[in-house]
C-alpha cells in the first residue's frame, strides 16, 4: 500500500520551485466554439513542443483557475526534473462551471457524471489531441476522472480513446456516499438556491454566508467564484441548479467495481486528506486492502495515499505535501 511519499529523490529540488517559480512558465486561456468546454493551458516551456499531457478536473462549484497555482508547481517540478519531458497542463472548466456555464445550452442534460465526462472526450476530438496521460481530479472532478476512465477502457468514446497512464482521485470517495441531511456541501447548496441574485458585493455574500454558520475560508471561496455584470453587481460564474444536479450524481454514482479491477498498464491514484470528513472507515479499509493486494506487472496498480495536515480542500490546506505525492509519481512517466 503506497503511502504519502517522505524523503523521496528530487524533492529538493521540489522545495525550490516552491519558493521560485521557473520564469518560463506561461498559462493560455483558449476559446472554445460552442461545442466544446472552456479550458486553460500551463507549460513547462514556450520554446519546444510538449511531450506530455495532463487534464486537471476541478471540484463542485469550483473551476480551473483554482489549480492554476498547483498546475504551476506541478509542471515546474516535471520540468526541472527531466528538462526533455516537457508537460502541459489541461486545466478544463466542467459543464456549469466557470467559463464553460457561459454557453449552458451547449451542453445538453443530463448534468451527471457520465455527461460531463464524456465532455472532456469530445474538447479531445474537436481539439485534434492526442489523449492524456494523466488525468487528475478533485472531489467530484475525482468522479469525473473515473468515469472517463472507465468509459475509456469500455470503448465507450472509439477505437481511438486511450487510456491515460495515471489516473489521480483527490480526496473522492469512488463509491456511493449516502449524503446526510445538514452536510456541509448540503448546507452550502441550499443556503446559495435560497439566496437571491444580484448579490451586491463578495463582501456582502462572505459576511451573508458566515452569518449562516459557513467558516470564513469556506465563505471566502464561495465569493472567489462570483463574477461582475454588466450593471456592477455580481453573480455566479456556475449554473447553480444544473450543478446540484451533478452533485447528485456525484453522490450516487459507484466506481467501486472499476476500483477494485483497475486497466492492465494503469496506475490508480486515490489521495485521502487526513482531515477530511468524508471517508468512512469501511471505505478505507477496503482500499487500504485493495492496495496492498499482491499483483501481476501487467495488471494494473492501485495506490492509496493519506495526504496529512489537510481537509478536503487538499490544494489549499497542503499544497506543499500534496505536490509531494503527485509529482514524484506523475515524474516516473518520463
Amino acid at each position: 500500500m503506497a503511502r504519502s511519499i517522505r524523503n523521496k529523490p528530487g524533492l529538493a529540488i521540489l522545495n525550490r520551485f516552491l519558493i521560485s517559480q521557473s520564469p518560463g512558465l506561461w498559462r493560455s486561456t483558449a476559446t472554445r466554439s460552442l461545442e466544446t468546454l472552456a479550458f486553460e493551458e500551463v507549460r513547462s516551456s514556450t520554446e519546444r513542443p510538449y511531450k506530455f499531457t495532463a487534464f486537471v478536473l476541478h471540484g463542485l462549484l469550483g473551476s480551473a483557475r483554482n489549480w492554476r497555482s498547483f498546475s504551476r508547481n506541478l509542471a515546474s517540478y516535471l520540468s526541472n526534473s527531466f528538462p526533455s519531458s516537457d508537460w502541459r497542463m489541461v486545466l478544463v472548466d466542467l459543464r456549469n462551471h466557470g467559463r464553460s456555464a457561459e454557453k449552458i445550452e451547449s451542453f445538453s442534460p443530463p448534468h451527471d457524471m457520465a455527461s460531463a465526462a464524456k465532455d472532456l472526450a469530445d474538447l479531445i476530438n474537436t481539439q485534434g489531441w492526442a489523449w492524456p496521460d494523466v488525468i487528475l481530479g478533485h472531489s467530484m472532478g475525482g468522479k469525473v476522472a473515473l468515469q472517463f476512465t472507465e468509459s475509456c477502457a469500455r470503448g465507450d468514446y472509439g477505437e481511438s480513446a486511450q487510456l491515460p497512464k495515471q489516473l489521480w482521485v483527490l480526496d473522492s470517495v469512488p463509491g456511493i456516499v449516502k449524503a446526510e441531511s445538514g452536510g456541509e456541501v448540503e448546507k452550502v447548496l441550499l443556503t446559495l438556491q435560497n439566496l437571491t441574485t444580484p448579490i451586491p458585493s463578495r463582501k456582502w455574500l462572505v459576511d451573508y454566508m458566515i452569518q449562516r454558520g459557513l467558516s470564513k475560508s469556506l465563505s471566502e471561496w464561495i465569493g472567489s467564484n462570483l463574477k461582475r455584470t454588466e450593471h456592477g453587481t455580481w453573480t455566479w460564474a456556475f449554473n447553480l441548479e444544473a450543478a446540484v444536479q451533478m452533485f447528485n450524481s456525484f453522490w450516487e454514482s459507484d466506481y467501486c467495481p472499476f476500483v477494485e479491477n483497475p486497466p492492465k498498464e494503469m496506475e490508480t491514484h486515490i489521495l485521502r486528506a487526513e482531515n477530511s470528513d468524508r471517508w468512512d472507515p469501511d471505505m478505507i479499509q477496503k482500499l487500504e486492502s485493495l492496495a496492498s493486494r499482491r499483483v501481476y506487472e501487467s495488471d494494473g496498480k492501485l495506490f492509496v495515499h493519506v495526504l496529512p495536515n489537510a481537509g478536503h480542500w487538499v490544494h489549499v490546506d497542503n499544497p506543499k505535501g500534496l505536490l509531494e505525492i503527485v509529482a514524484p509519481r506523475i515524474a516516473t512517466l518520463a
